[in-house]
């Protein structure tokens, strides 16, 4: 359940995300299945670890990761999980409110799939002067998060993005898909769900809905949005 392209990025993004890597050195190789003359294994990335790391899955997280491939954390969405995990995120961002109001258009501009279907979701990630470093598109909003930070991972500029911008709802899994890659700022133009402003809250992210036109919703930790 993807939309194809950048199909690499999406397995990297997924691998941080769900926790099976702890970074870039952690991969060593990316590809498709190696018989290109069958079509299925298009579907198929390969992903070869290095440094000894070996992902950690039982069998029920296995099971999980399977079933809600495109969907993070939903099949065990606590905070409780994410406690033994992860750490508070860098206190040092700041960004200027005009720079966040200008997000939207700057991906709204990118989305080269949405201007031909209009049906298509879409992630981007900023550094904190404004500069969008990557814009990726697919059909599922967790997949479109994972590709943007998969692609940001590969290029070597992940820790350079200090905010994201998406195109649905500010979701769980999204607000935890953005606080492991450790992004301090997360923004949609839609509605939060409570409980990732509860993560947004507990792990000194700043939340962000309703970002349209002029104004905006901050509903966590807003000291690093400047002007407000």
């Amino acid at each position: 359940m993807r939309t194809p392209g950048d199909d690499l990025d999406l397995a990297a993004g997924f691998l941080l995300t769900e926790g099976l890597i702890g970074g870039a050195d952690d991969i060593g190789t990316l590809a498709y299945c190696a018989d290109e003359k069958d079509p299925d294994l298009r579907n198929i990335v390969d992903a070869k670890l290095v440094n000894g790391r070996a992902p950690a899955v039982d069998e029920r997280q296995a099971r999980a990761i399977w079933a809600n491939s495109s969907c993070g954390l939903c099949g065990k969405a606590t905070l409780e999980s994410i406690r033994q995990s992860c750490r508070d995120l860098n206190d040092e961002v700041r960004i200027s409110r005009e720079i966040v109001l200008g997000m939207p258009r700057a991906l709204a501009d990118r989305q080269i799939n949405f201007h031909s279907t209009g049906g298509i979701h879409a992630a981007s990630v900023f550094d904190a002067e404004g500069g969008c470093l990557a814009v990726r598109e697919d059909i599922g909003r967790h997949n479109a998060v994972d590709k943007v930070i998969g692609g940001a991972l590969r290029g070597g500029y992940l820790r350079n993005a200090a905010a994201m911008m998406v195109s649905g709802r500010l979701g769980f899994e999204i607000a935890q898909k953005a606080l492991v890659a450790r992004v301090p700022i997360v923004a949609s133009v839609s509605a939060p769900s409570s409980l990732a402003i509860d993560l947004a809250r507990e792990f000194r992210m700043t939340a962000i809905g309703f970002l349209r036109g002029e104004s905006m919703n901050v509903y966590s930790h807003p000291e690093r949005i400047l002007g407000l």
